[in-house]
């Protein structure tokens, strides 16, 4: 079993800054990609930034140069720093890890549960 635990979430003025976490835990053999989504009321959800396990990184147009996506291999957590943060920002994040468990010869992708953000002044 594998869970993402999520935090870094909360209420931020305009331009303020934030860092969101993510820890995976359990029976995990090797992770692939990390990565950041958010969801906005009304709206899909929608990949925010990615990383790959030799830290090739991907970012969504709306968060470049303001966004800042890392990971620690060691400790299985992702990290995303967000800076200059924008009323539009407001959302769920929620993070996502492409992971194999010890008693499996294939990768799935595994979801946290889940954090606000929201920018407002």
């Amino acid at each position: 079993q594998v869970q993402l635990v999520e935090s870094g979430g909360g209420l931020v003025q305009p331009g303020g800054s934030l860092r969101l976490s993510c820890a995976a835990s359990g029976s995990i053999f090797s992770i692939n990609d990390m990565g950041w989504y958010r969801q906005a009321p009304g709206k899909q959800r929608e990949l925010v930034a990615a990383i790959t396990s030799g830290g090739t990184t991907n970012y969504a147009d709306s968060v470049k140069g303001r966004f800042t996506i890392s990971r620690d291999n060691a400790k299985n957590t992702v990290y995303l720093q967000m800076n200059s943060l924008k009323p539009e920002d407001t959302a769920v994040y929620y993070c996502n890890a492409n992971i194999r468990v010890l008693w499996r010869d294939y990768f799935r992708d595994y979801w946290g549960q889940g954090t606000q953000v929201t920018v407002s002044s």
